[in-house]
């Protein structure tokens, strides 16, 4: 199964993409994890949000493919220990998806259409943390749940 995770937004500071190359070494026996930038629409300060929604729903809708299981972080999604991540992995991996793909919108959320297209629904937290920061702490809780299913003791319990 190939993980595919994007992210609407601009690029990271150097430290962020040092801690996502770090974990993606991590990750490689386990699986596959490409990371794309989603390049936001440009907005005018006189555009309204649910416009450039709008614009940002085109531009996933458009990458999103038959084949792609889509879970999308948001904010009011299911809260799932890092256990349950690994459980949640793990079914999707022996359900013969090809790509699962981890879709962080942009700074004003999703459009209705997109979460409708998201197979699951998970949240990271009930904080709010940096789009950047997001992709880092995906990158781990991937490696955390990879480690939990092959009980390679990173994660304790």
């Amino acid at each position: 199964m190939n993980i595919e995770i994007w992210s609407v937004g601009k690029s990271s500071d150097a430290f962020i993409e040092e801690g996502i190359r770090f974990y993606q070494k991590r990750l490689a026996p386990f699986c596959n994890v490409a990371y794309s930038l989603l390049p936001p629409p440009k907005r005018s300060v006189s555009m309204p949000v649910e416009q450039m929604k709008k614009a940002e729903e085109k531009i996933i809708l458009n990458r999103l493919q038959p084949h792609h299981y889509l879970v999308l972080l948001d904010e009011k999604g299911q809260s799932l220990s890092s256990l349950q991540w690994a459980e949640q992995i793990g079914r999707i991996q022996t359900s013969n998806v090809k790509t699962l793909v981890f879709l962080i919108g942009g700074p004003w959320g999703v459009t209705e259409a997109i979460k409708e297209k998201a197979r699951q629904i998970w949240s990271l937290s009930a904080l709010t943390f940096p789009h950047q920061l997001v992709r880092l702490i995906m990158a781990e809780q991937l490696y955390r749940s990879f480690s939990i299913l092959n009980h390679s003791g990173y994660h304790h319990e």
